[in-house]
């Protein structure tokens, strides 16, 4: 089956490609079609697919649609078409709603990378989570948040997404101008910590990777807490494994999503939609490819 691409977004690990060649970010190999944020619409099918219709508007699952995990980044987001093979409802093709625009659309893959690193906190509602980034992961992991009925703080250092998230009704710090513990406690109060004075936060999403907030973490020693790593460190950690023992604290990791994760995002996109669609800055015609890509590398615009 040929689906055309209507509309793609721009991942962090597209920008590392351009920042720093090939053999980062999804190890993409010059030549090689790379995006995998996309909605799509059917452009032909032949007569032995029978689940899709031409001009219906689609999502690829990336993982399935590439027919490798090892090639989900280089499915082709960024190309005019792609030839999906085997093509399957509810697999590596899912129908998308009629009332998402097409921009709000294009956010369906990474909600559920946000999704799935909130679901393997195993969040109950009535909890209180910090999201650390207040770009697309880490406001994808607010929303999703609130849908588990937690309360909810980001975590950034630039005002303007700050207070984009704060019309999203989250709570929100700025850990280069804020008293941070202190708007930590102001938010959640005091938890049940092995030490005095700790915010009662029960879950972290780290979707920034720097190595200093896991530390805050593991110093709160909140008893029964999470940390959730779905941004990207690499650098080597000491860690006090007896202090993680003794607070009974998790360090968990996130990679990519699960089937089961698309229902959840489409319910989460079509109940915010409003709100959500301004999280799409700017959009630009496929032509200016490159350029986009370049202007999305620099954080001030």
């Amino acid at each position: 089956m040929l689906i055309k691409n209507i509309n793609a977004s721009i991942c962090g690990s597209d920008i590392a490609v351009y920042k720093h060649g090939t053999g980062t970010g999804h190890k993409i190999s010059i030549g090689e079609k790379f995006g995998h944020e996309m909605v799509s619409e059917v452009a032909e099918v032949v007569l032995e697919v029978k689940d899709f219709k031409v001009g219906q508007r689609v999502y690829p699952y990336p993982v399935f649609a590439a027919n490798s995990p090892q090639k989900a980044g280089t499915l082709g987001g960024f190309t005019e078409c792609l030839l999906i093979k085997n093509a399957k409802l509810n697999h590596n093709l899912y129908l998308v709603p009629e009332e998402f625009s097409n921009e709000v659309a294009a956010l369906t893959e990474p909600f559920t990378v946000a999704t799935r690193a909130v679901k393997r906190a195993h969040p109950k509602a009535g909890e209180n989570a910090y999201v650390l980034g207040a770009r697309t992961i880490g406001l994808a992991a607010a929303f999703a948040i609130r849908h588990f009925g937690c309360k909810v703080m980001v975590a950034d250092r630039s005002d303007y997404r700050l207070d984009l998230a704060k019309s999203f009704g989250c709570g929100v710090v700025n850990t280069l101008k804020d008293n941070v513990k202190q708007t930590q406690l102001d938010c959640f109060g005091k938890g049940y910590s092995l030490k005095e004075n700790q915010p009662n936060i029960n879950i972290t999403i780290d979707a920034i990777g720097i190595t200093d907030f896991l530390q805050d973490f593991l110093d709160s020693q909140i008893i029964d807490s999470r940390f959730v790593m779905v941004g990207v460190d690499n650098n080597p950690k000491d860690i006090n494994l007896l202090g993680m023992i003794f607070a009974s604290q998790s360090l968990i990791g996130s990679g990519g999503y699960r089937p089961s994760d698309v229902a959840i995002v489409f319910y989460i996109l079509k109940e915010n939609q409003k709100d959500i669609s301004k999280m799409v800055t700017k959009i630009y015609p496929w032509e200016e490819l490159v350029s986009t890509i370049k202007n999305a590398t620099d954080p001030e615009k």
